[in-house]
């Protein structure tokens, strides 16, 4: 099994949106935090420069070297799963154009050749284009999705033009707010990272999702799981006692298997 690259939705945006990555490029807040970059164009670019090498590789290695070694080829992908903040055609509307500049971004391209509608109609001309011959490429150039599925937001409709005005980026274009919690209440119960909340319906609700919209590819799961604080006073045999992840990995794998079912 071959994997050419791993969460490229994170690199790109975290590396060329908002600069948290290397190499530390963005243009969110007017260069507040970043003195180079353009959050406006170049994660696009970099993420369509990633399905082409992506592509590129796995030709490659088809041609050279599958017959003999008789191995497989994928990416893996980092997707969060969304739910809408609310039964308004809105929130329902901006959950799946969340989707779309997420999971969407990659895997569309690499299923159908091309990138969502929503991504098209939303970024413009600031969105690289396939060429014929590259969208063939690219197109079932994965003998196997690789999902990395930790946890769930909401995500409402972004009623404001504010994001837009000072991010100007993926997100903006997304006119999506994705968050864990609605009003004051959180989702569900956290565990150490700030991101990562412990919803295991979102494994099950995000395996049919893919199923039902992408034809049902190979998927495997490549990351999940949980973290919990670093205490090196905490005794060996109270941190074996280790119950909130078996309760996250018993809940995960339950709604995966139902998934399959």
């Amino acid at each position: 099994y071959w994997i050419t690259l791993n969460e490229p939705h994170t690199f790109a945006t975290q590396g060329y949106d908002v600069g948290l990555q290397a190499p530390g490029r963005c243009s969110i807040l007017h260069h507040l935090t970043c003195r180079n970059g353009n959050s406006a164009t170049e994660p696009y670019i970099v993420g369509h420069n990633i399905l082409l090498s992506h592509a590129t590789v796995s030709d490659i290695y088809r041609r050279k070297y599958k017959r003999t070694q008789k191995g497989v080829i994928g990416i893996s992908l980092d997707v969060i799963w969304f739910e809408p903040g609310s039964n308004s055609t809105e929130d329902i509307a901006a959950s799946q154009r969340a989707q779309d500049f997420q999971l969407g971004w990659f895997l569309n391209p690499l299923i159908f050749g091309d990138y969502p509608t929503s991504m098209k109609s939303r970024v413009g001309g600031r969105l690289p284009t396939f060429s014929q011959q590259q969208a063939a490429l690219v197109k079932g150039s994965q003998d196997f999705v690789g999902i990395n599925h930790y946890t769930t937001f909401f995500a409402y409709h972004n009623r404001s033009n504010l994001i837009g005005v000072a991010l100007n980026d993926t997100i903006a274009d997304s006119g999506a707010l994705t968050v864990p919690f609605k009003g004051l209440k959180t989702i569900a119960e956290r565990a150490n990272s700030i991101w990562l909340y412990i919803v295991p319906r979102g494994m099950r609700s995000l395996m049919n999702y893919i199923k039902n919209n992408y034809g049902n590819p190979l998927v495997i799961i490549t990351e999940n799981g949980m973290d919990d604080p670093n205490d090196a006073l905490k005794p060996v045999k109270e941190a074996l006692k280790d119950e909130k992840r078996i309760r996250y990995h018993n809940g995960y794998l339950t709604n995966l298997l139902a998934a399959i079912k």
